[in-house]
Protein backbone atom coordinates (compact mmCIF):
# COMPACT_ATOMS: atom_id res chain seq x y z
CA UNK A 1 0.00 0.00 0.00
CA UNK A 2 1.10 3.60 -1.06
CA UNK A 3 -0.58 5.68 1.35
CA UNK A 4 0.10 8.82 0.14
CA UNK A 5 -0.16 8.34 -3.69
CA UNK A 6 -3.55 6.67 -2.95
CA UNK A 7 -4.44 9.74 -0.64
CA UNK A 8 -3.96 11.79 -3.60
CA UNK A 9 -5.48 9.62 -6.09
CA UNK A 10 -8.67 9.56 -4.48
CA UNK A 11 -8.19 13.40 -3.56
CA UNK A 12 -8.60 14.00 -7.15
CA UNK A 13 -11.43 12.12 -7.85
CA UNK A 14 -13.27 13.88 -5.19
CA UNK A 15 -12.16 17.21 -6.64
CA UNK A 16 -13.88 16.30 -9.78
CA UNK A 17 -16.79 14.92 -8.08
CA UNK A 18 -17.54 18.08 -6.70
CA UNK A 19 -16.33 20.47 -9.30
CA UNK A 20 -19.27 20.33 -12.13
CA UNK A 21 -19.99 22.70 -14.59
CA UNK A 22 -22.10 25.26 -12.75
CA UNK A 23 -18.92 25.27 -10.08
CA UNK A 24 -17.11 26.38 -13.09
CA UNK A 25 -19.90 29.54 -13.71
CA UNK A 26 -20.18 30.88 -10.44
CA UNK A 27 -16.50 32.15 -9.78
CA UNK A 28 -16.02 34.48 -12.33
CA UNK A 29 -19.30 36.08 -12.00
CA UNK A 30 -18.49 37.27 -8.46
CA UNK A 31 -15.42 38.45 -9.66
CA UNK A 32 -16.82 40.33 -12.16
CA UNK A 33 -19.15 42.24 -9.87
CA UNK A 34 -16.43 42.26 -7.16
CA UNK A 35 -13.79 44.24 -9.37
CA UNK A 36 -10.89 45.57 -7.17
CA UNK A 37 -12.73 43.95 -4.16
CA UNK A 38 -13.26 40.22 -5.68
CA UNK A 39 -11.01 38.72 -2.88
CA UNK A 40 -14.12 39.43 -0.08
CA UNK A 41 -16.29 37.69 -2.22
CA UNK A 42 -14.20 35.17 -2.82
CA UNK A 43 -13.81 34.32 0.71
CA UNK A 44 -17.64 34.17 1.09
CA UNK A 45 -17.91 32.03 -1.71
CA UNK A 46 -15.13 29.69 -0.20
CA UNK A 47 -16.70 29.83 3.05
CA UNK A 48 -20.60 28.78 1.80
CA UNK A 49 -19.14 25.79 -0.36
CA UNK A 50 -15.98 24.45 0.12
CA UNK A 51 -16.49 25.35 4.21
CA UNK A 52 -19.74 23.22 3.91
CA UNK A 53 -18.19 20.25 1.97
CA UNK A 54 -15.63 19.87 4.32
CA UNK A 55 -17.67 20.22 7.29
CA UNK A 56 -19.79 17.86 5.41
CA UNK A 57 -17.29 15.36 5.04
CA UNK A 58 -16.21 15.25 8.64
CA UNK A 59 -19.81 14.62 9.90
CA UNK A 60 -20.72 11.96 7.81
CA UNK A 61 -17.14 10.32 8.11
CA UNK A 62 -17.19 10.36 11.55
CA UNK A 63 -20.90 9.07 12.38
CA UNK A 64 -20.33 6.20 9.67
CA UNK A 65 -22.85 7.11 7.24
CA UNK A 66 -25.55 10.49 6.30
CA UNK A 67 -28.10 7.99 7.65
CA UNK A 68 -26.62 8.41 11.22
CA UNK A 69 -26.55 12.11 10.62
CA UNK A 70 -29.92 13.52 9.47
CA UNK A 71 -31.54 9.89 10.95
CA UNK A 72 -31.16 11.75 14.31
CA UNK A 73 -34.09 13.96 13.55
CA UNK A 74 -36.43 10.57 13.07
CA UNK A 75 -35.71 7.35 11.09
CA UNK A 76 -38.29 7.80 8.75
CA UNK A 77 -37.89 11.70 8.12
CA UNK A 78 -34.08 11.08 7.12
CA UNK A 79 -34.69 8.27 4.76
CA UNK A 80 -37.42 10.34 2.90
CA UNK A 81 -34.93 13.00 3.42
CA UNK A 82 -31.49 10.69 2.07
CA UNK A 83 -33.90 9.27 -0.59
CA UNK A 84 -35.15 12.83 -2.08
CA UNK A 85 -31.56 13.40 -2.06
CA UNK A 86 -29.97 10.78 -4.10
CA UNK A 87 -32.78 10.86 -6.59
CA UNK A 88 -32.05 14.87 -7.38
CA UNK A 89 -28.35 13.62 -7.19
CA UNK A 90 -29.41 11.02 -9.74
CA UNK A 91 -31.68 10.92 -12.75
CA UNK A 92 -33.96 14.00 -11.26
CA UNK A 93 -31.25 16.79 -11.74
CA UNK A 94 -27.14 16.27 -11.60
CA UNK A 95 -26.63 13.25 -13.64
CA UNK A 96 -28.93 14.48 -16.67
CA UNK A 97 -27.78 18.33 -16.01
CA UNK A 98 -23.97 16.83 -16.94
CA UNK A 99 -24.64 15.88 -20.34
CA UNK A 100 -27.41 18.90 -20.81
CA UNK A 101 -24.17 20.88 -20.29
CA UNK A 102 -21.41 19.60 -21.63
CA UNK A 103 -23.75 19.40 -25.27
CA UNK A 104 -24.86 23.18 -24.60
CA UNK A 105 -20.95 24.42 -23.99
CA UNK A 106 -18.44 21.93 -25.23
CA UNK A 107 -20.10 20.47 -28.59
CA UNK A 108 -22.76 23.22 -29.87
CA UNK A 109 -19.83 25.93 -29.86
CA UNK A 110 -17.74 23.34 -31.86
CA UNK A 111 -20.05 21.14 -33.93
CA UNK A 112 -24.04 22.73 -34.22
CA UNK A 113 -24.71 20.29 -36.41
CA UNK A 114 -25.03 17.16 -34.16
CA UNK A 115 -28.31 15.81 -32.66
CA UNK A 116 -27.97 16.12 -29.40
CA UNK A 117 -30.12 12.88 -28.62
CA UNK A 118 -27.38 11.15 -30.53
CA UNK A 119 -24.73 12.80 -27.89
CA UNK A 120 -26.69 12.15 -25.22
CA UNK A 121 -26.88 8.25 -26.03
CA UNK A 122 -22.90 8.28 -26.85
CA UNK A 123 -22.20 10.71 -23.68
CA UNK A 124 -23.97 8.43 -21.09
CA UNK A 125 -22.35 5.60 -22.89
CA UNK A 126 -19.01 6.37 -21.82
CA UNK A 127 -20.81 7.03 -18.27
CA UNK A 128 -21.63 3.61 -18.09
CA UNK A 129 -18.77 2.15 -19.38
CA UNK A 130 -16.56 3.94 -16.97
CA UNK A 131 -19.23 3.15 -13.94
CA UNK A 132 -19.94 -0.45 -14.16
CA UNK A 133 -17.37 -1.51 -11.94
CA UNK A 134 -17.52 0.46 -8.73
CA UNK A 135 -14.60 -0.61 -7.60
CA UNK A 136 -12.38 0.96 -10.79
CA UNK A 137 -14.37 4.42 -10.69
CA UNK A 138 -11.98 6.56 -8.12
CA UNK A 139 -9.08 4.99 -9.77
CA UNK A 140 -10.42 6.37 -13.33
CA UNK A 141 -11.51 9.82 -12.12
CA UNK A 142 -8.22 10.23 -10.40
CA UNK A 143 -5.74 9.06 -11.88
CA UNK A 144 -6.80 9.91 -15.84
CA UNK A 145 -9.49 12.48 -15.66
CA UNK A 146 -8.62 14.68 -12.89
CA UNK A 147 -5.64 15.47 -14.80
CA UNK A 148 -6.74 16.71 -17.75
CA UNK A 149 -9.28 19.16 -16.25
CA UNK A 150 -6.69 20.26 -13.82
CA UNK A 151 -4.23 20.77 -16.28
CA UNK A 152 -6.82 22.59 -18.97
CA UNK A 153 -7.63 24.89 -15.78
CA UNK A 154 -4.69 26.30 -14.54
CA UNK A 155 -3.27 26.54 -17.75
CA UNK A 156 -6.22 29.09 -18.61
CA UNK A 157 -5.63 30.00 -14.97
CA UNK A 158 -1.77 31.34 -15.05
CA UNK A 159 -2.47 32.77 -18.68
CA UNK A 160 -5.05 35.20 -17.42
CA UNK A 161 -3.49 35.87 -14.62
CA UNK A 162 0.13 36.62 -16.61
CA UNK A 163 -1.63 38.21 -18.99
CA UNK A 164 -5.36 40.51 -17.61
CA UNK A 165 -7.65 41.30 -20.29
CA UNK A 166 -8.71 44.54 -18.14
CA UNK A 167 -8.26 46.53 -15.27
CA UNK A 168 -9.76 45.67 -11.73
CA UNK A 169 -12.93 47.62 -11.61
CA UNK A 170 -13.48 49.97 -8.24
CA UNK A 171 -16.67 48.53 -6.32
CA UNK A 172 -17.49 49.36 -2.71
CA UNK A 173 -20.29 47.49 -1.30
CA UNK A 174 -21.36 46.09 2.14
CA UNK A 175 -23.06 43.13 0.30
CA UNK A 176 -19.83 41.92 -1.62
CA UNK A 177 -18.63 38.96 1.29
CA UNK A 178 -22.95 38.25 1.94
CA UNK A 179 -22.79 37.82 -2.61
CA UNK A 180 -20.16 34.77 -2.54
CA UNK A 181 -22.12 33.30 0.52
CA UNK A 182 -25.04 33.32 -1.89
CA UNK A 183 -23.35 32.30 -4.94
CA UNK A 184 -21.60 29.49 -3.08
CA UNK A 185 -25.08 27.99 -1.59
CA UNK A 186 -26.80 27.73 -4.80
CA UNK A 187 -23.94 24.94 -5.74
CA UNK A 188 -25.67 22.49 -3.92
CA UNK A 189 -22.39 20.53 -3.25
CA UNK A 190 -23.99 19.15 0.28
CA UNK A 191 -26.36 17.41 -1.49
CA UNK A 192 -24.22 14.25 -2.24
CA UNK A 193 -21.87 14.58 0.77
CA UNK A 194 -23.60 11.05 1.91
CA UNK A 195 -23.07 8.74 -0.86
CA UNK A 196 -19.90 10.36 -1.83
CA UNK A 197 -18.16 9.76 1.32
CA UNK A 198 -19.10 5.94 0.96
CA UNK A 199 -17.51 5.78 -2.04
CA UNK A 200 -14.65 7.42 -0.78
CA UNK A 201 -14.66 4.96 2.62
CA UNK A 202 -15.29 1.86 0.41
CA UNK A 203 -12.43 2.78 -2.41
CA UNK A 204 -10.01 3.23 0.57
CA UNK A 205 -11.40 -0.12 1.95
CA UNK A 206 -10.64 -2.18 -1.23
CA UNK A 207 -7.15 -0.31 -1.82
CA UNK A 208 -6.33 -2.15 2.30
CA UNK A 209 -7.28 0.53 4.85
CA UNK A 210 -9.63 -1.73 6.62
CA UNK A 211 -8.99 -0.38 10.20
CA UNK A 212 -11.95 2.47 11.03
CA UNK A 213 -10.36 4.98 12.50
CA UNK A 214 -7.45 4.58 10.02
CA UNK A 215 -10.26 4.82 6.99
CA UNK A 216 -11.86 8.10 8.41
CA UNK A 217 -8.45 10.00 8.73
CA UNK A 218 -7.70 8.82 5.30
CA UNK A 219 -10.87 10.06 3.98
CA UNK A 220 -10.66 13.47 5.76
CA UNK A 221 -7.80 14.00 4.42
CA UNK A 222 -8.68 13.18 0.70
CA UNK A 223 -11.06 15.75 1.51
CA UNK A 224 -8.63 18.28 2.18
CA UNK A 225 -7.05 17.88 -0.81
CA UNK A 226 -10.08 18.08 -2.50
CA UNK A 227 -11.26 20.71 -1.03
CA UNK A 228 -7.34 22.90 -0.99
CA UNK A 229 -7.90 22.00 -5.27
CA UNK A 230 -11.30 23.49 -5.43
CA UNK A 231 -9.77 26.82 -3.56
CA UNK A 232 -6.97 26.83 -5.75
CA UNK A 233 -9.20 26.68 -8.73
CA UNK A 234 -12.00 28.89 -7.42
CA UNK A 235 -9.34 31.76 -6.71
CA UNK A 236 -8.07 31.74 -10.11
CA UNK A 237 -11.78 31.72 -11.72
CA UNK A 238 -12.83 34.72 -9.24
CA UNK A 239 -9.78 37.18 -10.18
CA UNK A 240 -10.34 36.47 -14.06
CA UNK A 241 -14.00 37.72 -13.60
CA UNK A 242 -12.53 40.60 -11.75
CA UNK A 243 -10.01 41.39 -14.52
CA UNK A 244 -13.73 41.43 -16.94
CA UNK A 245 -15.13 43.66 -14.31
CA UNK A 246 -14.48 47.13 -16.55
CA UNK A 247 -15.30 44.85 -20.06
CA UNK A 248 -18.75 43.71 -19.23
CA UNK A 249 -21.80 44.88 -16.74
CA UNK A 250 -23.68 42.28 -14.21
CA UNK A 251 -26.59 41.96 -16.44
CA UNK A 252 -24.43 39.55 -19.06
CA UNK A 253 -25.17 35.60 -18.21
CA UNK A 254 -22.96 34.33 -16.50
CA UNK A 255 -21.88 31.21 -19.21
CA UNK A 256 -21.25 34.09 -21.80
CA UNK A 257 -19.37 35.46 -19.22
CA UNK A 258 -17.19 32.35 -19.12
CA UNK A 259 -16.93 32.54 -22.92
CA UNK A 260 -16.31 35.95 -23.47
CA UNK A 261 -13.40 35.89 -20.92
CA UNK A 262 -11.68 32.16 -22.40
CA UNK A 263 -12.14 33.64 -25.62
CA UNK A 264 -10.38 36.66 -24.68
CA UNK A 265 -7.27 35.17 -22.78
CA UNK A 266 -6.76 32.46 -25.51
CA UNK A 267 -8.78 33.67 -28.69
CA UNK A 268 -10.23 30.68 -31.16
CA UNK A 269 -7.76 28.15 -28.95
CA UNK A 270 -9.96 29.28 -25.75
CA UNK A 271 -13.41 27.73 -27.14
CA UNK A 272 -11.41 24.37 -28.10
CA UNK A 273 -9.96 24.81 -24.36
CA UNK A 274 -13.56 25.49 -22.58
CA UNK A 275 -15.22 22.43 -24.10
CA UNK A 276 -12.59 20.76 -22.78
CA UNK A 277 -13.16 21.63 -19.49
CA UNK A 278 -16.52 21.91 -19.27
CA UNK A 279 -16.50 18.57 -20.82
CA UNK A 280 -14.47 16.70 -18.50
CA UNK A 281 -15.97 18.25 -15.73
CA UNK A 282 -19.37 16.78 -16.62
CA UNK A 283 -18.41 13.59 -17.56
CA UNK A 284 -16.46 13.22 -13.95
CA UNK A 285 -19.32 14.05 -12.00
CA UNK A 286 -21.68 12.11 -14.26
CA UNK A 287 -19.51 9.08 -13.51
CA UNK A 288 -18.64 9.70 -9.67
CA UNK A 289 -22.63 10.11 -8.99
CA UNK A 290 -24.15 7.33 -10.99
CA UNK A 291 -21.76 5.57 -8.91
CA UNK A 292 -22.68 6.86 -5.34
CA UNK A 293 -26.78 6.48 -6.45
CA UNK A 294 -26.49 3.55 -7.35
CA UNK A 295 -24.43 2.29 -4.78
CA UNK A 296 -26.65 3.96 -2.59
CA UNK A 297 -29.86 2.49 -3.80
CA UNK A 298 -27.94 -1.23 -3.83
CA UNK A 299 -27.53 -0.39 -0.71
CA UNK A 300 -31.25 0.40 0.21
CA UNK A 301 -32.39 -2.48 -1.35
CA UNK A 302 -30.30 -5.11 0.44
CA UNK A 303 -28.96 -5.73 -3.16
CA UNK A 304 -31.77 -6.74 -4.20
CA UNK A 305 -31.32 -4.47 -7.06
CA UNK A 306 -28.00 -5.24 -8.50
CA UNK A 307 -25.58 -2.07 -8.88
CA UNK A 308 -24.99 -2.69 -12.34
CA UNK A 309 -29.23 -2.73 -13.09
CA UNK A 310 -29.34 0.45 -11.69
CA UNK A 311 -26.23 1.81 -13.23
CA UNK A 312 -28.01 0.75 -16.81
CA UNK A 313 -31.28 2.43 -15.63
CA UNK A 314 -29.89 5.44 -13.90
CA UNK A 315 -27.76 5.99 -17.36
CA UNK A 316 -30.93 5.60 -20.03
CA UNK A 317 -33.15 8.01 -17.88
CA UNK A 318 -30.35 10.18 -18.04
CA UNK A 319 -29.90 10.20 -20.83
CA UNK A 320 -33.78 11.13 -22.01
CA UNK A 321 -33.71 14.06 -19.47
CA UNK A 322 -30.79 15.63 -20.09
CA UNK A 323 -32.55 16.35 -23.70
CA UNK A 324 -34.66 18.41 -21.84
CA UNK A 325 -31.94 21.53 -21.64
CA UNK A 326 -29.99 22.88 -18.88
CA UNK A 327 -32.49 25.50 -18.22
CA UNK A 328 -35.46 23.15 -18.06
CA UNK A 329 -33.93 20.48 -15.92
CA UNK A 330 -32.99 23.44 -13.68
CA UNK A 331 -36.39 24.85 -13.24
CA UNK A 332 -37.66 21.30 -12.42
CA UNK A 333 -35.34 21.09 -10.03
CA UNK A 334 -35.61 24.12 -7.99
CA UNK A 335 -38.69 23.67 -5.85
CA UNK A 336 -36.80 20.13 -4.33
CA UNK A 337 -33.73 21.47 -4.01
CA UNK A 338 -34.96 24.41 -1.97
CA UNK A 339 -36.97 22.26 0.06
CA UNK A 340 -33.96 19.74 1.04
CA UNK A 341 -31.31 21.61 0.82
CA UNK A 342 -31.70 23.97 3.97
CA UNK A 343 -32.95 20.64 6.23
CA UNK A 344 -29.56 18.60 5.22
CA UNK A 345 -27.15 21.81 6.04
CA UNK A 346 -28.76 22.07 9.56
CA UNK A 347 -28.67 18.44 10.43
CA UNK A 348 -24.93 18.86 8.79
CA UNK A 349 -23.78 21.54 10.85
CA UNK A 350 -25.87 20.21 14.32
CA UNK A 351 -24.22 17.34 14.09
CA UNK A 352 -20.73 18.76 13.56
CA UNK A 353 -20.80 20.26 17.08
CA UNK A 354 -22.90 17.55 18.48
CA UNK A 355 -20.96 17.53 21.74
CA UNK A 356 -23.91 20.79 22.28
CA UNK A 357 -26.81 19.58 20.68
CA UNK A 358 -26.82 16.38 22.41
CA UNK A 359 -30.60 15.68 22.38
CA UNK A 360 -31.75 14.56 18.84
CA UNK A 361 -35.20 16.01 19.72
CA UNK A 362 -33.30 19.13 19.09
CA UNK A 363 -32.20 18.26 15.87
CA UNK A 364 -35.50 17.20 15.32
CA UNK A 365 -37.11 20.27 16.16
CA UNK A 366 -34.57 22.20 14.13
CA UNK A 367 -35.11 20.31 11.25
CA UNK A 368 -39.26 20.40 10.80
CA UNK A 369 -38.97 24.49 11.42
CA UNK A 370 -36.30 24.61 8.21
CA UNK A 371 -38.74 22.06 6.37
CA UNK A 372 -41.87 24.38 7.13
CA UNK A 373 -40.19 27.57 6.06
CA UNK A 374 -38.69 25.88 3.35
CA UNK A 375 -42.14 24.91 2.49
CA UNK A 376 -43.86 28.10 2.41
CA UNK A 377 -40.88 29.71 0.28
CA UNK A 378 -41.55 27.14 -2.23
CA UNK A 379 -45.67 28.05 -2.27
CA UNK A 380 -44.73 31.87 -2.19
CA UNK A 381 -42.70 31.70 -5.38
CA UNK A 382 -45.64 30.03 -6.79
CA UNK A 383 -46.99 33.27 -6.84
CA UNK A 384 -49.11 32.50 -3.49
CA UNK A 385 -48.15 34.99 -1.61
CA UNK A 386 -46.85 34.18 2.11
CA UNK A 387 -45.81 37.78 3.60
CA UNK A 388 -44.16 36.27 6.59
CA UNK A 389 -41.08 34.44 5.52
CA UNK A 390 -40.34 37.70 3.97
CA UNK A 391 -40.02 39.34 6.57
CA UNK A 392 -37.97 36.75 8.88
CA UNK A 393 -33.93 37.31 9.20
CA UNK A 394 -31.96 36.66 6.50
CA UNK A 395 -34.90 36.43 3.71
CA UNK A 396 -33.14 38.12 0.92
CA UNK A 397 -29.89 35.69 1.02
CA UNK A 398 -32.09 32.67 1.12
CA UNK A 399 -31.54 31.89 4.75
CA UNK A 400 -35.35 33.00 5.92
CA UNK A 401 -34.69 29.37 7.65
CA UNK A 402 -31.98 30.00 9.92
CA UNK A 403 -33.79 31.50 13.03
CA UNK A 404 -36.87 29.34 12.57
CA UNK A 405 -34.49 26.36 13.40
CA UNK A 406 -32.42 27.81 15.92
CA UNK A 407 -36.01 28.45 17.92
CA UNK A 408 -37.64 24.71 16.74
CA UNK A 409 -34.56 23.49 18.07
CA UNK A 410 -34.96 25.35 21.31
CA UNK A 411 -38.76 24.52 21.70
CA UNK A 412 -38.53 20.90 21.27
CA UNK A 413 -35.63 20.19 23.57
CA UNK A 414 -37.57 22.52 26.35
CA UNK A 415 -41.07 20.79 25.49
CA UNK A 416 -40.54 17.20 24.01
CA UNK A 417 -39.13 14.04 25.38
CA UNK A 418 -35.82 13.26 23.81
CA UNK A 419 -36.99 9.12 23.81
CA UNK A 420 -39.59 10.06 20.95
CA UNK A 421 -36.84 11.52 18.59
CA UNK A 422 -36.43 8.61 16.56
CA UNK A 423 -40.14 7.65 16.05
Amino acid sequence: MNKNKDILIIGFALFSMFFGAGNLIFPPYIGLTSGNNWLISFLGFILADVGIILMSIIAVAKAGSLQNVIGRAGKKFGIVLEVLMMLCLGPILVIPRTGATTFEMSILPLFNNINPYIFSIIFFALTLILTIKPTKVMDIIGKFLTPVLLSALLFLIIKGILYPIGDLNKVNSNDLFITGVTQGYQTMDALGIGGVVALVMTSFINKGYKEKNENINLTIKASLIACTGLTIVYCGLTYLGATASTLYDSNISQTTLLINITSAILGNFGTVLLAIIVGFACLTTSIGLTSVTSKYFEDLTNKKLKYEYIVICICTFSALVSNLGVDKIIQIAIPILSLIYPVSIVLVVMNIFKNIFTKDITLKGAAYSTLIISLLTIIDSFGININIIHKLPFSSLGFNWVIPAILGGLLATLLFDDKKANN
